[in-house]
């Protein structure tokens, strides 16, 4: 037969489908099998130019142009002229004019098409699944669950579904055994076979499922989330060894009663649905239901036992009932011991008064959520929980009752019974052990820097009005005024302590009470400027009043005193803290030739002369350690931070004859010696107790030791040290006496802040030997140290080695060297400067 040129060819109608009006002579599927290779056999017939096909195109209208094919349709059209030559034999690619000649002539597809997303056929996902005990069916388009799949796997047919008229069928299987990915058969042999044990099918649009579903007697993870199904059938709940079970963001009215007497469930998620009761003790109603522990579904011999629970659910941990339409009375009250969570939110409660004291008895409940569901405003009331013999909610850690009608007062008068600590912060960090996290009023969800930012804010204001204590801050605003009416103190210019600002705090106003006037907490200097304080004037006629007030109260100590100094006074020692503070003592003259770093005299917010030492500060033990005396005191064995800032005048430690190896102050974490004017080694005076016990008398004369073994000795739990503005030189920082002050041993918890600012440090071989501990080891257990201060020395060079120690803060401004140059540790902080002097290391 001749061809019509193409020229001569009347034109083709773009992309229209050659099945409608061709009827080429396909072999039929027996035959095309036939071939020996498996490569062939899947082919489809080779593409032919048949004289039906010129008929049809000569009944089309010849002035119709030929469409211009774009840049795409061009690359398609090339793909498939080969591929079609190549399935057709022969024939050559002049026979293909048009992606209408390039598309198959069968209108029967053989082959599944491929998925889109890559995944494998669903015939092959379903045998696939015989050999993993696996089966995902998710984001497949399913009107129900496939019946191949009980045909493969349990070789039945299921019953037809009413709501599922045509169902699609799968490909039939394959007649030869095909090598399939990773070098497995298709399907597995008889004896690799597994049980189906997980069974996902989410977001399709399945309505219905079988009830043959219960033959899976092997299923223990079922995800049946984002569906259509508006039931479940009663053979569902025969899957005894089922543990998680999703059905969430379906369209359920009910479930079947068995399945609250699964007894392998833990996690139940039934969320966004239509439920309108959580029946508990539906299976449990009537004794003769009443399952056994061992109750057979059927006598049959191979049909598999189902196993009923005797209690409701008695392994069910997490259940999520959120965004259904429950109302407390609809829910059973045998609620399973063994819940730990439970979500409830967007649901219609009403009164949850009985629903919540029977919550509050479960033993392991520690999640409890109510949010934006619907409860009365008199349901939490103070006594909610007064018929209570033991506390409440025993291991609740989260209660949400956000974007909720329950006001703050309620909830903080109801559940004040709680052993554990409250908190009312919206943060997505969970509680601390030991508090419960209580959440009312509009979500507002807060970084922990910004609830730390509001504590300390909170701490100032009630610091001046005398309320040591922080509350926490409820959910809608609360006013926090100054009040101008109460007489405004005077400031007090004693160094040890900062002027008190002078803030009271009105009465606090229930949250839901409104608020129709606000004022802000006022700035130090806006109370400076009310009191006048803002000329040199108004600052010495405040001293001078604080002076005066200061020389009564101690006329009234020393009337009262008649055994002398105790070190307990509150002037020097603070029990919540357990921090003792000794008095600085006068500052050395200019003119004895004082190290310029080591000593500065802004160490107050004034710069003005230091007052007159008070009466008590003149009977304090004169040596810049008095330990013999502040071992006497009765919270010596407590004391965690001592601090002995300017103690200039004698410059002495004065100790126990008797030093122990264990050390002194065994809680001692910080001691702070800034401006001392210690040298290298330091006068220890060995001083024994008298006979009455009040006092010591010197047993030796004084003997000068190193500074830093002596510390070591002395306090064997310090943690933090501060010899800023010293006269401590490099003959002190050797590596023996730093490893034995740095590093953790035998009796040594390890120090992790050490301040050397101010001092005569000119090089730094001794910290270059203990970073020579980290070479080729970069964990050495024994260093704990944090932070280290050496600014404002006399540093001309930074050994490189310096850049192995593992800092977190590594401070060195104020010194001689030029290299690295300042931007190094401006730009990239510690770890910049530590990775630049790592780098230098030959």
């Amino acid at each position: 037969m001749s061809r019509i040129p193409a020229a001569n060819r009347p034109p083709r109608s773009p992309l229209k489908p050659p099945s409608s009006t061709i009827t080429p002579s396909t072999p039929s599927r027996s035959s095309r099998l036939t071939p020996t290779t498996p490569s062939s056999r899947m082919k489809p017939p080779p593409a032919r130019a048949t004289t039906p096909t010129r008929k049809r195109k000569t009944e089309e209208p010849a002035t119709e142009a030929k469409p211009a094919l774009s840049i795409k349709e061009a690359i398609a059209l090339k793909r498939a002229e080969a591929k079609k030559s190549q399935q057709a034999g022969g024939g050559g690619l002049n026979d293909v004019n048009t992606l209408e000649d390039a598309l198959p002539t069968s209108s029967h597809q053989v082959e599944e098409e491929p998925d889109l997303l890559g995944r494998l056929p669903l015939r092959e996902t379903i045998e696939k699944a015989r050999s993993t005990g696996t089966l995902n069916l998710s984001s497949r388009s399913l009107p129900c669950l496939p019946s191949g799949l009980f045909e493969i796997h349990l070789n039945i047919t299921p019953d037809p579904l009413k709501s599922v008229e045509n169902e699609p069928k799968l490909p039939p299987p394959e007649e030869e055994p095909v090598v399939r990915r990773g070098g497995k058969r298709g399907a597995p042999a008889w004896f690799e076979a597994q049980d189906l044990v997980v069974l996902k099918a989410m977001n399709n649009d399945i309505k219905e499922i079988q009830h043959e579903i219960s033959y899976f007697g092997s299923l223990k993870t079922i995800d049946l989330h984002k569906n259509l199904l508006t039931s479940l059938p009663k053979t569902f709940a025969d899957l005894s060894f089922l543990t998680i079970l999703d059905l969430s963001q379906n369209q359920l009215t009910s479930l079947p009663d068995n399945l609250w007497s699964l007894p392998e469930l833990t996690t139940l998620n039934i969320s966004d649905n239509m439920l309108r009761s959580l029946p508990f003790a539906a299976p449990f109603q009537s004794a003769s239901k009443r399952p056994g522990p061992n109750s057979y579904a059927s006598t049959d011999f191979f049909t598999p036992a189902v196993v009923r629970a005797v209690a409701p659910l008695p392994k069910l941990v997490n259940l999520n009932a959120s965004h259904n339409r429950i109302s407390a009375s609809s829910i059973d009250l045998n609620i399973p011991s063994s819940i730990v969570k439970l979500d409830l939110s967007e649901n219609p409660i009403g009164d949850a008064d009985t629903l919540l004291q029977k919550l509050a008895t479960l033993p392991r409940l520690s999640e409890l959520r109510f949010e934006k569901a619907e409860i009365h405003d008199g349901t939490i009331t103070p006594v909610l929980f007064s018929s209570f013999t033991s506390p409440p909610f025993p291991r609740l850690r989260l209660l949400d009752f956000s974007e909720t009608t329950v006001a703050f007062p309620s909830v903080q008068a109801t559940f004040s019974s709680l052993t554990q600590e409250l908190e009312y912060d919206f943060t997505n960090d969970d509680p601390a052990p030991g508090v419960t996290r209580i959440l009312v009023g509009k979500r507002v969800i807060k970084e922990t820097w910004e609830i730390d930012l509001e504590r300390r804010a909170h701490g100032r204001v009630n610091k001046g009005s005398g309320l040591g204590d922080w509350e926490p801050e409820t959910p809608k605003p609360r006013a926090r005024t100054l009040s101008t009416a109460a007489p405004v103190p005077e400031i007090t210019a004693t160094p040890a302590s900062p002027p008190p600002v002078p803030q009271t705090r009105q009465p606090r106003k229930p949250p839901s009470t409104p608020i129709s006037r606000k004022e802000a907490v006022k700035e130090a200097w806006e109370i400076e400027a009310e009191q006048g304080l803002l000329t040199e004037g108004g600052k010495r006629r405040a001293r001078a009043a604080a002076a005066a007030r200061e020389e009564e109260e101690r006329s009234a100590a020393s009337s009262s005193t008649s055994n002398g100094l105790s070190l307990s006074n509150a002037k020097y020692y603070n029990a919540t803290t357990q921090t003792l503070t000794l008095p600085a003592s006068s500052p050395a003259p200019k003119a004895t030739g004082v190290h310029n770093r080591s000593f500065s005299l802004a160490s107050s917010s004034f710069t003005s002369p230091s007052p007159a030492p008070r009466t008590e500060d003149l009977a304090m033990p004169a040596p810049t350690l008095p330990l013999s005396v502040i071992l006497a005191q009765p919270f010596a064995e407590s004391l965690r931070v001592l601090i002995l800032t300017n103690r200039r005048l004698d410059r002495s430690f004065a100790v126990p004859n008797d030093i122990t190896a264990s050390g002194f102050l065994p809680c001692l974490e910080e001691l702070d010696l800034e401006g001392c004017n210690f040298d290298d080694a330091v006068p220890v005076q060995r001083v024994a107790p008298s006979e009455d016990g009040t006092s010591g008398i010197s047993m030796t004369p004084s003997s000068n030791e190193q500074l830093l073994p002596t510390l070591t000795k002395l306090f064997p739990s310090l943690r933090s040290l501060n010899l800023s503005y010293n006269r401590i030189s490099d003959a002190a920082l050797t590596f023996e006496a730093l490893s034995g002050l740095i590093l953790q041993s035998a009796g040594r918890k390890g120090l992790r802040v050490l301040k050397l600012r101010g001092n005569r440090l000119s090089e730094l071989n001794g910290f270059q030997k203990v970073a020579e501990l980290f070479k080729g080891n970069r964990a050495v257990p024994e260093w704990k140290m944090e932070e280290l201060d050496l600014r404002d020395n006399e540093v001309g060079k930074l050994p490189a080695e310096l850049g192995l120690l593992p800092l977190d803060v590594f401070l060195v401004e104020g010194n001689t060297f030029r290299v690295p140059q300042r931007r190094v540790w401006e730009r990239e902080g510690t770890k910049g400067l530590l990775s630049w002097l790592r780098g230098r290391i030959e």
